[in-house]
């Protein structure tokens, strides 16, 4: 485990130990009604199920990322759709 998991399960470990009645609440205002009539929820998006070829290698490194490994590949995926996107999109401005 590195230093920083460390530190952060330290962290949690302090907060489980406080108890609920010496938590101050004072500075956060009461929820009324009108808060959950203002309220939206976004579901994300459903993902697809595929079957996809990759090297050995870039597999073994994701995997190695640890837990969550295939949600980290799609938002690498993500980011180079998005950024491919906005390439095109300059380049079709300088073009046009």
């Amino acid at each position: 485990m590195n230093a920083n998991k460390k530190s952060i399960m330290s962290d949690l470990k302090k907060l489980d130990e406080i108890k609920d009645e010496d938590i101050d609440y004072s500075d956060i205002p009461p929820l009324d009604d009108s808060f959950f009539t203002k309220v939206t929820v976004d579901f994300p998006k459903p993902k697809k199920s595929v079957t996809l070829r990759i090297d050995d290698e870039v597999l073994a490194w994701f995997k190695a990322q640890g837990k969550g490994y295939q949600t980290k590949m799609n938002e690498v995926l993500r980011k180079f759709v998005i950024a491919n996107k906005e390439h095109a999109r300059h380049h079709r401005k300088k073009t046009a």
